[in-house]
């Protein structure tokens, strides 16, 4: 009986590890986005709709200022908060209706990393990795200003929730 148990447990544990072997090498083999001198960010042809269309989204606004609550009214606003700005590219993919708040991403989606796209949240700040590059309203390396913009460089993640898009790969993008 316990040599039975043992094999099964083994057979699970194989399982397991096959499973996750899967899961890290599509994760390894998604591409990333370059980012171009201007600090303007372009997506791998690989990219679902959905993450370029997030891409394109980031483009358009991501030399706006930083305003505190922008982005939360009108999804077209003269600047943006962490929030706002990460709303606006999750709505551009098809994937969000209304505008969060960092509280509110903390619990949105689902939970864990995604392939293309992952937010970290805190009841503070929120910012996204979309195919490789960050988007935030700080940490960012495209000179000496304030408001959402790319990187290729990460930020500290400590005390952030991690999660993810459900559905994106099947999502219908608006731009």
């Amino acid at each position: 009986m316990r040599f039975r148990s043992r094999i099964a447990a083994l057979g699970a544990l194989l399982a397991l590890s096959a499973l996750l072997g899967v899961a890290a090498a599509a994760r390894a083999a998604v591409p990333s986005a370059g980012l171009l001198p201007n600090g303007q960010a372009v997506a791998p042809t690989a990219a679902p709709p959905a993450v370029k269309a997030m891409i394109e989204a980031g483009n358009r606004i991501r030399h706006r200022p930083y305003h505190w609550g922008g982005g939360h009214r009108s999804w077209n606003a003269a600047g943006y908060d962490c929030s706002g700005s990460v709303s606006y590219l999750v709505h551009a993919a098809g994937l969000l209706e209304y505008p969060l708040d960092s509280t509110g991403f903390m619990r949105w989606g689902g939970g864990g990393g995604g392939s293309w796209v992952r937010i970290y949240a805190n009841r503070e700040h929120v910012f996204a990795i979309v195919a490789g590059l960050r988007w935030d309203t700080s940490y960012t390396t495209d000179g000496d200003r304030t408001g959402p913009g790319w990187s290729e460089e990460m930020r500290p993640t400590g005390g952030f929730r991690l999660r993810h898009p459900l559905g994106l790969l099947a999502a219908s993008p608006l731009s």
